[in-house]
């Protein structure tokens, strides 16, 4: 299982992609399925275009826990809110994956934990005739940025159902996030490859 970790700070304006031109798989904008994606259909040997598209999307486990009610919903002081991401994918057969986006909001204040929801929100993927590379970042990025609008509303609404304000979470670029971390982890190689070896 591939883990790719969040900034847990994402209430500020999302980070922007470098403006790098690759090529780029056929991808979902939006919704369940791509036409062209014919999982299991009959192949003809001549389906070589790549495609990519989520296949569904479901809640595979959700928690909310008021551990100080009802006497949190008396507290006049405003609650530190920490929420975090984590992505996560494993694969369900050659052109089925399973992403996991996993998100832990929790909100307190000096007089104890008001909330905390724990969502593990999921998509399947279907994938076909794509590079390793843009295999990676469609199950990393492009995927979660597809499945993150259904996770949050279900983080808002849980806010709600529990008494509090809904917690309403800005967007995140999950593109600029997975293009900064592969330059990070490249520039880590680099660095590691260039140190110079200690005398015995």
């Amino acid at each position: 299982m591939r883990h790719c970790r969040l900034p847990g700070t994402v209430l500020g304006a999302p980070a922007k992609a470098p403006a790098n031109r690759r090529k780029h798989p056929i991808m979902a904008d939006e919704g369940n399925i791509i036409s062209d994606l014919k999982l299991g259909g009959e192949g003809n040997g001549e389906d070589t275009e790549p495609a990519a598209a989520i296949i569904s999307q479901y809640v595979k486990d959700l928690s909310v826990e008021v551990p100080n009610a009802p006497e949190c919903f008396q507290w006049q002081d405003q609650p530190e809110l920490d929420i975090q991401f984590n992505i996560s994918s494993r694969a369900i057969d050659g052109e089925v994956h399973e992403v996991e986006l996993k998100m832990v909001a929790t909100a307190k204040t000096d007089s104890g934990t008001a909330y905390a929801v724990d969502l593990s929100y999921c998509g399947l993927v279907g994938m076909r005739n794509l590079e390793e590379g843009q295999g990676h970042a469609f199950l990393f990025a492009e995927a979660p940025r597809i499945i993150f609008p259904f996770a949050r509303r279900i983080v808002s609404d849980a806010v709600r159902d529990a008494g509090f304000t809904p917690l309403m979470l800005e967007p995140i670029d999950f593109n600029g996030l997975y293009m900064q971390q592969l330059a990070e982890q490249q520039a880590q190689e680099q660095g590691s490859e260039g140190a110079p070896v200690g005398n015995a």
